[in-house]
């Protein structure tokens, strides 16, 4: 009851305190009260006053127990776009804000009046001041570029909660804790890139490219020559089970993370940090990085670069072997890799393929290369050469580091050629920075300018020492190729790179990159010419024609020697075992006269040469006796492996066994040992790679085998398939599956 102050005595206080929690009924009231008490009606009025002072008051009461925290991942993964990583655990995208949902023991929501904070930590040494923590209260909107947490719905016994990250937030595992009084660990989550988000510097504005550069877990990769251009299907596989894992890990593992793992978290914000990053940790060369690169063809110890059909296993191995680098890798591996780490963590990215690669080591824009008098090449101190094709990644993101006018795609190589500032990586670059001559700017412009405009010059070494310049017409930078957007089509972006060959705007980046081999060059077919011309079909196992075709373009006659030879391989231009040869010491030629000098060249010689990128370069060398010119011509061919036919079996659904039929034709003219087909698919395989050894195949007959496997995700997907035997290696195919 009331004192004559007006206020409940202590035990009533208690009472009414116990009560003011909860909706109490006037019948429990009385029974507190006291039935015959003469003011009841009184004291119930004082008690409504009493509870409402203690809702302004009284802390305690709305201190909200959490009994469980829902952090409802399959909603929000699906509205991030993080959904095909599975919904087992919350993964959502910076800028972007997200729901969770406290279930409460006891304590009751009041708006306006309840307040608390929330805490989101990432890195081991989360600080306000790194941004890797941040401390946020109770607002009634979000709050734009800034963690932020707002009410968005509550009944008795629960309080669901929108929580926003700011779009330049520190990607990377989060844990997340409900502080009032005392701190409460509500669960983690990883957030990511977010190119959906207008604020994020990696926003693409564009539907069908991000399906394409974020989404797609698989693609084309483009070999061969630039004559012969090859695409092999690739799966990325990034949403594959483990694959998140292994790429965060991958961020822990680089040098910067181990030597300041707080200045490395806060620099996390930043998607040419990571790129950077990602660059350098995909190659091993200086770090536990994922890949071994190895170019000698001896691959006993691990795996053929030319046998991976995907990243999944390769990464999956990293991870699983306490980092130990796989075995191995050469460009495509290391750029496709490099591209699944990068959608992986939400930057779109893509592969690029440049034909006619140059390696410039000295950074003069001059590859310069030397024979001996039968055409092999001479090694030489300097490591410059031109790579028959090499790839880099592209990714996209706003340079907010640099000058206007060079966001967009950025080229970054994780192959270890040349260190960059101490570590063996390359870029991000602007690829607009490369096209203008911009080579000052960050990072790496001058290497990657010299890929697409270097000159190449090469020289003969005689016995007696002395050397002559050939003349020699090179070409740098040839159909830089990347997959269309929602085909299978090649996209020829030369011109991002490039202005016309010729133009005006060619020679004034030429000039601003003191290019003066290229300035001084002139195009002439004065004189004497040779070219290489090659049949229309050139397959594995067959015998074909080359062709050097000689022109006399003077008003003499020409008594001129022709050596001409054909040599096995490797894309990266280093020269084999000899297939093919004729060395004529006494050509004529008249005024004006064309000759085409044809050579053979036989499966029986070259099948012992040439290796599993059936590669074979042709190189003519005509020498003029009368005014000892000499005049070379190169060229690099790619025999065709045969098809690989894929047919599906049945009407294909997800969560439903299927099966596909796969077979080729064995081409040669000797029998196939140790046939193993291999079989992979993102969302088809359930992440894993199907090995089928069938027993060894006569000639022209048919190697032949029927998998069965499992979809576990509808749409559009590629079965990716590599055959292998003993005379027959790394057979490419692929065919796309439609998933209902």
């Amino acid at each position: 009851m009331r004192t004559q102050s007006g206020h409940l005595q202590g035990c009533q206080r208690e009472e009414v305190r116990k009560c003011s929690s909860v909706e109490v009924p006037w019948g429990q009231f009385r029974a507190l009260s006291g039935e015959d008490h003469p003011t009841l009606s009184m004291t119930w009025k004082y008690f409504l006053e009493e509870t409402e002072w203690h809702r302004k008051h009284s802390q305690v009461t709305y201190d909200l127990e959490i009994s469980r925290c829902d952090l409802q991942c399959e909603v929000n993964n699906a509205n991030h776009h993080t959904d095909l990583n599975g919904t087992d655990r919350l993964i959502v995208r910076r800028g972007q804000a997200f729901t969770i949902t406290l279930h409460l023991h006891s304590g009751q929501f009041e708006p306006g009046v309840s307040t608390f904070s929330l805490v989101v930590e990432t890195g081991p040494c989360a600080n306000e001041s790194s941004k890797t923590k941040a401390e946020f209260v109770l607002s009634e909107s979000p709050v734009e570029n800034s963690w932020s947490v707002v009410a968005s719905d509550h009944d008795e016994y629960s309080l669901s909660l929108s929580i926003s990250s700011p779009p330049n937030a520190c990607i990377g595992r989060y844990s997340l804790s409900f502080k009032q009084n005392r701190s409460v660990p509500l669960g983690d989550f990883i957030l990511l890139f977010n190119p959906w988000c207008p604020g994020d510097s990696v926003y693409m504005n564009d539907e069908d490219s991000l399906s394409e550069y974020v989404l797609a877990q698989d693609g084309l990769i483009f070999r061969g020559t630039h004559k012969s251009i090859i695409p092999a299907a690739w799966n990325f596989g990034q949403f594959e089970p483990g694959i998140l894992d292994a790429c965060l890990r991958l961020l822990d593992e680089n040098p910067k993370f181990l030597n300041n793992a707080d200045r490395d978290c806060s620099k996390r914000c930043s998607p040419v940090y990571i790129t950077r990053v990602v660059s350098a940790m995909i190659n091993c060369n200086d770090d536990k990085g994922v890949l071994s690169g190895r170019w000698d063809n001896n691959y006993k110890d691990g795996v053929s670069p030319m046998s991976w059909n995907g990243s999944v296993e390769i990464l999956r191995d990293w991870d699983t072997m306490s980092c130990k680098p796989v075995k191995y890798g050469q460009c495509w591996v290391f750029a496709a890799v490099g591209c699944t780490v990068l959608r992986c963590l939400g930057i779109p990215s893509r592969v690029i393929t440049n034909y006619l690669s140059a390696h410039d080591t000295n950074s003069n824009l001059v590859i310069e290369r030397y024979f001996d008098e039968n055409l092999r090449l001479i090694p030489n101190k300097s490591k410059d050469m031109i790579w028959n094709f090499h790839c880099w990644v592209e990714s996209w993101m706003t340079r907010l580091d640099l000058k206007s006018g060079f966001d967009g795609w950025q080229a970054s190589d994780p192959t270890p050629q040349e260190r960059s500032e101490g570590e063996y990586c390359c870029g991000p670059v602007p690829v607009r920075a490369i096209k203008e001559g911009e080579l000052t700017l960050k990072y790496d412009a001058p290497f990657v300018f010299a890929e697409v405009n270097a000159d190449e010059v090469c020289f003969i070494k005689r016995k007696d020492g002395t050397q002559q310049k050939m003349h020699f017409t090179a070409k740098v930078g040839e159909k830089i190729s990347t997959k269309g957007v929602g085909s299978d089509k090649r996209e020829d972006i030369t011109h991002l790179y490039k202005y016309p060959e010729g133009s005006d705007e060619e020679r004034k980046v030429f000039e601003k990159a003191n290019h003066q081999n290229k300035l001084l060059q002139k195009d002439t077919e004065e004189g004497l010419n040779i070219k290489i011309k090659v049949s229309q079909e050139m397959k594995m196992g067959s015998d074909f024609d080359i062709f050097a075709v000689i022109t006399n373009n003077t008003p003499m006659a020409k008594l001129c020697r022709l050596m001409f030879c054909a040599r096995a391989a490797c894309y990266n231009s280093v020269m084999g075992i000899e297939c093919g040869s004729k060395d004529l010491l006494n050509v004529q030629l008249q005024p004006n006269e064309e000759k085409r000098i044809p050579l053979r060249v036989i499966y029986s010689k070259y099948c012992h040469a040439i290796t599993d990128q059936n590669l074979i370069k042709l190189a003519a060398l005509l020498i003029d006796y009368g005014t000892k010119d000499a005049i070379l011509a190169m060229r690099d061919i790619y025999l065709e492996n045969p098809p690989i036919k894929i047919k599906i079996l049945g009407e294909p659904k997800a969560n439903r066994k299927m099966a596909a039929e796969i077979s080729l034709i064995n081409p040669l003219s000797e029998s196939l040992e140790d046939c193993t087909f291999c079989m992979e698919g993102a969302n088809l395989t359930e992440g894993k790679i199907i090995r089928e050894k069938i027993s060894p195949v006569a000639p022209g007959q048919e190697a032949k085998v029927k998998v069965y496997f499992c979809p576990t995700k509808a749409g559009l997907r590629k079965l990716v398939v590599d055959f292998n035997s003993s005379r027959l290696r790394d057979v490419k195919g692929y065919r796309n599956v439609i998933i209902a």
